[in-house]
């Protein structure tokens, strides 16, 4: 397959050949030969990206495409919990439905890696982690999808959670998945262990939402990082969140940075408004992953997400207050390549502010075409002219699956 005039990363016009999953050559527009009948994408000149890596997604409490319903929340994670407890199961359509729905909205509109979770606890049992893992199914042409087993009612405030984990893991869940050390379930060090220890058991890689603030945080992020030592798991953990974590000095700030390099301690966010940003220069220059995501999408935790990764782009050069060309791209970096290296830990880290990787010769062929005239200019205007490949195959045109 040739995609034909098309602007890599905003570059010269130039003519792509994709050859089975991978890309196999990158030559000047008009300068691609192949044999007669050999299927042929008009790029029109649009620019031609890594597809995005939604590392970050609560697929099973989506209510994108039903009738929007008033916010009815509380404060803090316990109450929001309940809250959502109380409401899922009477969706206008029923959870397999919705989620199927809006994984295929999220390819496309131009994600082909997804890092979703699945609620598992003892109201849910493992029926929304099975929702998830059938819509995985019903795309798996489409895009890749790991899925999260996550405890989001902790796992010491209610008897039986722990058990309900492990079932997951056993159901086909892909990472072990923990929240709040401290402030949710009150006992940092059980929690830990015992996520870790299922980690180990299993073989299988950690996420930890962590909602708590400053130096709280910081003392959870600690032994996160502790333990990815200790037991040689060093790439294979992600702290999803750390709202608190970048509220300090700025020695603690970078120590922390630097620790999460070493150690290879990813982290995912989803760039939301009036808390502390991220430090993502400082993330760049010293190689930690970074990864973005859209969270609950129109749920019964917030109002926000509509499938769309490039919207998110935006929000997070917006949030960070990014104006320069150089930063806003890179905020396209991290939406793309940064985030398809935490679903897969082959590929290497972002180098720096200025690295536009995945579209060179031997890249696997998940990109995106999008109208815009730069990579900044496509974020600002958040056009819908997009074309979606996953695995060398289109897959979505115009904002509809194919």
């Amino acid at each position: 397959m040739w995609i034909r005039r098309c602007r890599p990363w905003g570059g010269q016009v130039s003519d792509v050949r994709v050859e089975g999953e991978l890309v196999a050559e990158v030559v000047p527009g008009g300068a691609g030969e192949g044999p007669a009948g050999e299927e042929e994408v008009d790029g029109r000149g649009r620019l031609l990206l890594p597809a995005f890596a939604d590392v970050h997604v609560h697929l099973d409490s989506t209510r994108l495409g039903l009738p929007f319903r008033p916010h009815t929340g509380g404060p803090g994670v316990w109450t929001m919990m309940l809250n959502d407890r109380r409401h899922w199961r009477d969706a206008e359509v029923g959870i397999v439905e919705r989620v199927a729905h809006t994984l295929g909205l999220m390819v496309a509109r131009g994600t082909t890696r997804v890092r979703s979770f699945a609620q598992v606890d003892v109201d849910a049992g493992l029926e929304r982690l099975e929702a998830v893992l059938a819509a995985r199914e019903t795309h798996r042409d489409r895009v890749e999808v790991q899925v999260v087993a996550f405890p989001q009612a902790g796992l010491l405030r209610e008897e039986g959670s722990v058990q309900v984990l492990e079932d997951a893991l056993r159901a086909g869940a892909d990472v072990v998945g923990g929240i709040d050390p401290c402030s949710l379930d009150r006992d940092p060090v059980r929690h830990l262990d015992l996520v870790f220890g299922l980690a180990e058991r299993h073989g299988l890689p950690v996420d930890v939402h962590l909602h708590e603030p400053g130096e709280l945080g910081r003392f959870s992020a600690d032994l996160i990082l502790e333990r990815t030592v200790a037991l040689g798991m060093q790439g294979q953990v992600l702290v999803s969140h750390g709202y608190g974590l970048w509220d300090g000095t700025e020695s603690q700030t970078r120590a922390l940075v630097e620790r999460l390099a070493e150690a290879d301690v990813a982290t995912a966010t989803v760039a939301p408004g009036g808390r502390a940003n991220l430090p993502l220069e400082q993330f760049a220059e010293h190689g930690v992953r970074v990864g973005l995501g859209e969270d609950g999408q129109r749920d019964y935790w917030s109002p926000y997400g509509n499938a769309d990764m490039l919207d998110r782009t935006w929000q997070l050069a917006f949030t960070h207050g990014f104006r320069r060309d150089e930063l806003v791209e890179h905020c396209l970096a991290v939406a793309t390549r940064g985030g398809a290296s935490i679903v897969d830990r082959a590929l290497p880290r972002l180098t720096g502010v200025s690295d536009r990787p995945g579209l060179a010769v031997g890249d696997r062929a998940d990109l995106v075409l999008l109208d815009g005239e730069t990579p900044t200019s496509a974020v600002m205007d958040r056009g819908t002219d997009r074309t979606v490949l996953h695995r060398g195959r289109v897959v979505a045109e115009a904002l509809e699956l194919v």
